[in-house]
């Protein structure tokens, strides 16, 4: 029983440490001068080809148990995809703040998504942390929110957030039966694949700040991250997981005041510091189940 609890809590621990880097790559995908398919095909690409490399360097193996994971490893590396097009979309039509706000609803749609799913009780706690989360969301979003690019970048925002949660549960399935670095690699495999055309035809130059900043993508917000949250999910459940990541959209605006300068505004704050609260209080809870 106790080797289970730290094993829980390690992954409570990696799960929170994937959210901080996934938080980063809303301020790096500011540096790139390019259109959002563009970004995350370049992200993408680098990220697969990392997770490749040390894997035929471990030599680990990536043979699924049948067709059906197969399938749902194709499945999720194209909702990857969306899921990170659609997120840096809302970036660049709105702002870090606007884009990762309403990104954080993705919980409200696992609440409903998951019991139905995994034919799993509906769970209290999880229906009230997932209010209160919306209500963070909404305090934070700014009275005239529907302005300007606003109202689309809360759209994209939110499609970013449904195709996270589609991610997530079927990333639980995978998780616990492939290690992570594999479910990473066929995810993400896809997804350079399905965004390679996208990345080819762009006519628009690189520059060296823009390649640095998807390097920084590729490696460190998400072949690191990426391993780290699917690693996380052996343990944790996917509506645990997505309560605690409403925390990337504190770390997103608190990156976005060192690294661009824009600062929060009071609602941006009280709204931030209510997400957190109850990102805090699901780490602690899963990490006692």
């Amino acid at each position: 029983m106790k080797t289970e609890q730290t094993g829980t809590a390690r992954s409570v621990a990696a799960l929170n440490l994937a959210v901080m880097l996934f938080g980063l790559a809303a301020v790096i995908g500011r540096f790139v001068q390019a259109p959002s398919v563009v970004i995350a095909g370049g992200r993408v690409i680098c990220s697969a080809a990392v997770l490749l490399a040390l894997s035929l360097l471990s030599r680990t193996s990536l043979r699924l148990a049948n067709k059906r994971d197969l399938g749902l490893a194709v499945f999720a590396g194209l909702v990857l995809a969306l899921h990170w097009t659609t997120f840096f979309q809302a970036i660049q039509v709105s702002s870090v703040a606007m884009g990762t706000i309403t990104f954080s609803a993705f919980p409200l749609f696992l609440t409903v998504l998951e019991p139905l799913v995994f034919r799993e009780r509906l769970r209290l706690e999880g229906v009230l942390e997932a209010i209160a989360l919306l209500a963070g969301v909404m305090i934070t979003l700014p009275p005239d929110g529907l302005g300007s690019g606003a109202a689309a970048g809360a759209a994209w925002g939110m499609l970013s957030g449904l195709a996270y949660a589609v991610l997530s549960l079927a990333n639980r399935h995978l998780s616990a039966r492939y290690p992570a670095r594999v479910v990473c690699l066929y995810e993400q495999g896809t997804a350079a694949v399905a965004l390679l055309p996208a990345v080819l035809l762009w006519r628009g130059e690189w520059t060296m700040v823009g390649l640095c900043s998807i390097g920084v993508l590729g490696v460190v917000c998400t072949a690191l991250a990426h391993s780290l949250y699917v690693a996380a999910q052996r343990r944790v459940s996917s509506q645990a997981a997505g309560v605690v990541s409403g925390m990337e959209t504190v770390y997103g605006i608190l990156y976005a005041l060192v690294l661009l300068g824009e600062a929060p505004t009071g609602r941006e704050l009280a709204g931030g510091t209510l997400i957190l609260g109850v990102s805090f209080v699901a780490s602690l809870r899963a990490g006692r189940r």
